[in-house]
């Protein structure tokens, strides 16, 4: 069996284990039919079809401009470098990361990064002396991140990310289009390999993030955040707890996982 009948085949399990769980069935079968005719295609076809024509003017990238955000963005700006790029400041990254943001849109001419905050209102009423991440990782996460992303996606259909099935956890089974709340969720990158990151960043000449010299190679908030451990590339996030995601991207509907790199 072929790679590509292999990815149709768990395109087909994931659809039926995950069928008409939030969104509507014929929503359901459209995003499914939307799978099935882009599931040869390579990422960067993926990325023109669903900016260019499923989801014109009503679909946002967000990024972390993390260890691996390069690579997605360099992508996305082929096809559209004014899209919409949502990235959640919430008040604890690394000197670095913004800096590192800087230096990515500069180098690949994005013209729409959209620094979201919390509302100043709501941290100061939750985390008055931001202290928040030390007793209650979830709730930081939670006010800083998921709040603040609510709001900002406002008015999208879909937005796009960087996630990738090589992570593990929730993630190996990753889908590259996903239904989650009223939105739906494209991962492009899904099924690519730590090799064919590596490569893009090498082919393409892209700024590396200044910290993955350092080992970490999973970057968001300074304070959970901390040096990569072994082959796990999540290993440093939120070290030392059953913690493994933010909260942005909660289990919801998935779709199908078909498609090529």
């Amino acid at each position: 069996m072929s790679v590509d009948d292999q990815a149709l085949r768990l395109a087909d399990e994931i659809a039926r284990e995950y069928a008409e769980r939030e969104a509507p069935v014929s929503e359901h079968s459209h995003l499914e039919e939307l799978e099935r005719s882009t599931a040869r295609a390579n990422s960067q076809d993926f990325l023109h079809t669903m900016i260019t024509k499923e989801f014109a003017g009503r679909i946002a990238v967000v990024s972390s401009f993390g260890a691996e955000a390069a690579v997605l963005l360099h992508k996305v700006a082929k096809v559209d470098p004014a899209i919409p790029v949502i990235f959640l400041d919430t008040g604890m990254h690394f000197p670095q990361t913004l800096q590192y943001k800087d230096e990515i849109i500069r180098f690949l001419g994005l013209t729409d990064v959209r620094s979201i905050q919390p509302e100043p209102d709501h941290l100061a009423g939750e985390d008055p002396d931001n202290t928040l991440w030390q007793w209650d990782t979830d709730r930081c996460c939670h006010v800083r991140k998921v709040v603040p992303l609510d709001l900002a996606l406002k008015g999208f259909d879909a937005w796009i990310n960087g996630r990738k099935q090589m992570h593990g956890g929730a993630r190996a089974r990753l889908p590259r289009i996903e239904k989650s709340g009223t939105v739906v969720k494209l991962n492009p990158l899904a099924h690519w390999t730590r090799d064919d990151v590596e490569a893009a960043f090498r082919v393409n000449g892209l700024p590396r993030h200044p910290m993955v010299e350092q080992d970490y190679h999973s970057i968001g908030c300074w304070p959970c955040t901390s040096p990569t451990e072994g082959s796990d590339l999540r290993s440093g996030r939120w070290a030392d707890s059953d913690k493994t995601e933010c909260g942005i991207h909660p289990l919801g509907s998935r779709v199908a996982a078909g498609g090529t790199r």
